[in-house]
């Protein structure tokens, strides 16, 4: 069982499922009945579940408060009215004794699950690449000279041609940009996935990222990870909410 310690921004995502049947007279919005509720982790959170629902001992390092996002959905359509944030303020960032304690080599891999919310800086993303060999890194932010250790860095075409101006040409052997329904790039070679009915996108980047780390571990061959990651993104995405990987179903 591989140990895997997954360091970033975590939330709450929250969905309430409703029903709808008729229009505000007082203005122009549907009437919303709520009917079920479902909660699950987010963000670097929703990482470290996929990796526990593929067998991996997982690890979380995160913001102690939660940030939490919340979405009204219609129970029939799966179409998300509104989405409510908060707590995007209350991030403090991970303390450098916090860092220094962790015991980094009783890891087999370590995941760097950056969106952005303040928990991480770039000097603590450099120092963790510097702690291990095997690095994974997700972020938000403009890539730079603090991801030079890093040993992948996974990321989606819209931050991809953000960061263009800003990407090392040496980095195309760990540089893995994800294409939606398109697969994933990797080394200008894009690996496709199947058409599918894609119900719901959300956290589908997190699976991707927990299918590659894990396959990687156990097969040392990124080409395979990608394959998989693609298989696991494609398994979640046909499915409601912030959903995890089946294992059995891939």
């Amino acid at each position: 069982m591989s140990k895997i310690l997954v360091i970033g921004d975590s939330c709450l995502d929250e969905y309430i499922y409703c029903t709808t049947g008729r229009f505000c007279p007082d203005a122009p919005v549907p009437i919303l009945k709520p009917e079920s509720f479902v909660s699950a982790l987010g963000m670097a959170g929703n990482v470290v579940d996929n990796l526990k629902s593929l067998g991996c001992d997982g690890w979380l390092v995160s913001n102690a408060n939660h940030i939490k996002k919340t979405r009204y959905v219609d129970s029939r359509t799966n179409h998300m009215f509104i989405r409510v944030d908060e707590g995007e303020d209350d991030v403090f960032p991970i303390a450098q004794k916090s860092l220094e304690d962790i015991k980094f080599d009783e890891f087999d891999a370590v995941v760097i699950s950056d969106y952005c919310k303040g928990f991480i800086d770039e000097a603590t993303i450099k120092y963790i690449s510097e702690q291990h060999p095997v690095t994974f890194l997700d972020t938000k932010k403009a890539l730079g000279d603090y991801a030079d250790k890093i040993k992948f860095i996974k990321i989606n075409d819209v931050e991809f041609k953000y960061n263009k101006d800003n990407i090392d040409k040496s980095w195309s052997k760990k540089m893995i940009i994800t294409r939606g329904p398109r697969g994933a790039e990797y080394k200008g070679k894009v690996y496709p996935v199947k058409e599918v009915d894609v119900r719901d996108t959300s956290g589908a980047g997190d699976t991707f990222l927990a299918g590659l780390v894990f396959d990687y571990l156990k097969n040392k061959s990124i080409i395979k990870a990608i394959k998989f990651a693609n298989k696991c993104a494609t398994q979640v995405v046909q499915k409601k909410g912030t959903a995890k990987i089946d294992i059995d179903e891939i």
